[in-house]
């Protein structure tokens, strides 16, 4: 880690940077749950009284935006920032460097979501304060991870062994990328289920391979195939992806899971999905006992709470112990 030379009156500390997950060892995976459980215990606190977050979003973004800007207000922090690249000095051509820099003299974190991928590795070596990459085109999106870790936790009691099924486009969704690549150290069993025109990139494959991770891959979507399932892990197929709209339209319906399909399924199954959703999801699936994507987003706060409080040099002890509890 490269000392932090911003000065700030509060504290002098190292740089922590959340830019994947991949660099997560086990211990320190558990540790972050630990953390998000302790703040969904008592989410509104002052631990960030006094600091200042930057949200740049070079990307639309609805639950990751607020979850992180309402994380930060329940922790006592002030946000600024954009959330619209157009209404920044970007539409005038500042570079990505200039953004960081010049937003790390008003700042603590910096929290970017960027279309390109490896934009928040590169932020974290030009910032002098922390980077958190809130989605890096189709890369990673770590800190969903983080929620969809701490999700499966609390529904499954346990991160080892599981059965996760990944649907829908697993081609360009950096939620299921970084999700693979994390479960790495709980002897998870996928199975990918993609038409082959979003099958997951040979890349994860390889990842699969070489960490020892069990994986099978469908193309067919029935009640049959998924009976299995702890974790049901439904992907939108992303339009904003594509460059030809024909291919889009050829697969934006192949997969849709409805209430008919769940008569057999593991009674500790629960459905997710990092939202938003289009049509992947029927509507009727909301009031089955198995859905789990709305609590999943709510634990979004919890997670993203953990984030800040990592970044910052905060330890579990310090959480637990936290006196500013409101």
């Amino acid at each position: 880690m490269q000392p932090n030379q911003k000065t700030n009156k509060l504290t002098i500390m190292e740089k922590h940077d959340f830019v994947t997950i991949a660099d997560l060892s086990k211990d320190e995976i558990i540790y972050l749950i630990q953390m998000a459980q302790e703040f969904e215990k008592h989410p509104n606190r002052e631990m960030l009284k006094g600091r200042v977050i930057a949200t740049l979003f070079y990307e639309p973004s609805t639950r990751t935006r607020l979850s992180f800007e309402t994380a930060a207000n329940r922790l006592g922090a002030r946000v600024i920032g954009f959330t619209d690249a157009k209404v920044s000095s970007v539409s005038k051509g500042e570079t990505l460097k200039d953004t960081v820099l010049m937003v790390s003299n008003y700042a603590d974190i910096i929290v970017m979501r960027h279309y390109l991928e490896g934009a928040a590795q590169y932020a974290s070596e030009v910032a002098p304060v922390p980077i958190v990459n809130a989605g890096d085109g189709a890369h990673m999106h770590p800190s969903q991870c983080l929620l969809d870790l701490y999700s499966i936790y609390k529904t499954q009691g346990t991160l080892e062994n599981l059965n996760i099924y990944l649907v829908g486009d697993l081609k360009y969704g950096r939620t299921v990328h970084s999700l693979v690549m994390a479960m790495r150290h709980f002897n998870p069993t996928f199975h990918f289920i993609a038409p082959k025109e979003l099958a997951m990139p040979q890349e994860y494959k390889l990842y699969c391979r070489e960490h020892g991770i069990k994986y099978e891959e469908h193309t067919d979507f029935n009640e049959d195939v998924i009976a299995d399932a702890d974790i049901l892990y439904m992907t939108r197929v992303q339009k904003e992806r594509f460059s030809d709209l024909m291919e889009y339209e050829k697969v934006k319906n192949i997969y849709i899971l409805r209430n008919s399909m769940l008569a057999n399924v593991k009674d500790n199954m629960k459905i997710m999905h990092p939202l938003p959703r289009v049509n992947e999801i029927a509507y009727d699936v909301d009031d089955n006992p198995h859905a789990y994507y709305i609590q999943q987003a709510q634990n979004g706060l919890y997670a993203r709470e953990a984030i800040y409080a990592k970044v910052l040099g905060f330890t579990l002890d310090d959480v637990k112990n936290d006196n500013t509890i409101i």
